[in-house]
């Protein structure tokens, strides 16, 4: 699974074109493209559009809306003229993410009401591809993109939705552009980027399943990490994120974050849950530190501001937290955000099924 920038938007236009220019002559006008109500011009027209909005929210650092400005072809612009459009606004996608630091965010309402620049070059690099399959279905050609950047869509813009047996399949199924065995037809889809939940000193990202699974093979997921960065507890988390994704049981933000100081944009820890909440609201959390980010109060930060962003939520009424028994520094940061010991009966809960049911470990919660 890849992460998705400047390379791979311009890969989506040139895939686009290079199809679409072979029916250069045919009538575009005229034909409905695929599923949608829009004739393929128009859809052409719509894939540009797109790709200047995305180009326009991340450069523009958009915070609170849609920046109020849209682009249309001229009046008698042919079909040729349509595809040199695509390709200079995939341009300009294509350079606001090459441009914009790793932590710029922008406004996007779904679901969280902003993306990062991997966000919008894959909202743009998706709209292209699922775009182009629309005119070419429209006209009666075929069109596939590649695998491994439908893949790389799919983990970075959906990642609630469980990996097929091809990733192309998958994505049109995941947007109501097709079927896959065993699952029931998508009639209501949107984007799903990622979660960032600011702290005093630092910005808890949440990592995507491409960035997982790059974490728990050895990778930096992505992130500049401080000297000894990530711990080992880390790219356990991430494991633990690929799993659920693999699984189709992944709620993103009830996954891992990478804890990224904002001084620097170095990511010092991690920090997660086990799971979703049970039916009672009860979930697991844990962090780890690389060992140069200790003693600097990161850790108590950290889960100070996921427990709030948790327990603000109507699903989580409990915050587990299990603990070694010698590991006193750890015992006095999760005191400090507001945990206590679990009474007999939390622990006797806890022992039924959840993670947090080593004997040998002490229970403490936060309660909402």
């Amino acid at each position: 699974m890849r992460a998705l920038g400047g390379d791979q938007v311009d890969e989506a236009v040139a895939s686009c074109t290079a199809t679409l220019r072979t029916v250069v002559d045919r009538d575009w006008e005229g034909v409905k493209a695929g599923r949608v109500e829009w004739s393929c011009l128009h859809t052409a027209e719509h894939i540009a559009g797109d790709l200047i909005a995305y180009a326009g929210q991340l450069a523009g650092r958009a915070q609170d809306a849609y920046v109020p400005f849209e682009i249309t072809l001229d009046e008698g612009t042919d079909n040729a003229g349509a595809l040199h459009v695509i390709e200079t606004t995939g341009a300009l996608l294509s350079a606001a993410v090459r441009t914009a630091p790793r932590d710029v965010r922008a406004f996007h309402p779904y679901p969280f009401r902003s993306a990062d620049r991997e966000g919008f070059a894959a909202m743009g690099i998706a709209e292209v591809l699922l775009h182009t399959h629309d005119i070419a279905e429209g006209l009666g050609i075929a069109y596939a993109p590649s695998e491994d950047l439908a893949e790389a869509v799919l983990a970075c813009i959906f990642p609630h939705v469980q990996p097929g047996p091809a990733a192309w399949p998958t994505l049109l199924w995941a947007t109501g552009r097709g079927n896959l065995p065993g699952r029931a037809p998508v009639t209501e889809w949107h984007w799903h980027n990622n979660l960032v939940i600011p702290a005093e000193r630092l910005t808890l990202t949440g990592v995507r399943p491409g960035a997982a699974h790059d974490l728990r093979l050895g990778g930096d997921g992505g992130f500049e990490w401080i000297d000894g960065g990530p711990y080992q507890g880390t790219r356990e988390a991430a494991g633990m994120t690929v799993k659920a994704y693999e699984a189709g049981v992944l709620r993103p933000e009830f996954g891992l974050f990478a804890l990224v100081r904002r001084e620097d944009g170095r990511a010092v820890g991690g920090i997660g849950f086990h799971g979703v909440p049970d039916d009672e609201g009860r979930v697991e959390i844990g962090y780890d530190l690389a060992e140069a980010a200790r003693g600097q109060g990161y850790a108590t930060e950290a889960l100070r501001a996921l427990s709030e962003w948790a327990l603000a939520r109507d699903d989580v009424s409990v915050l587990f937290a299990a603990i070694e028994p010698d590991n006193l520094a750890s015992q006095a940061v999760v005191s400090r955000a507001g945990f206590v010991p679990a009474s007999v009966a939390e622990e006797r809960t806890a022992h039924e099924g959840h993670d947090a049911a080593d004997g040998a470990l002490l229970l403490y919660v936060r309660r909402a």
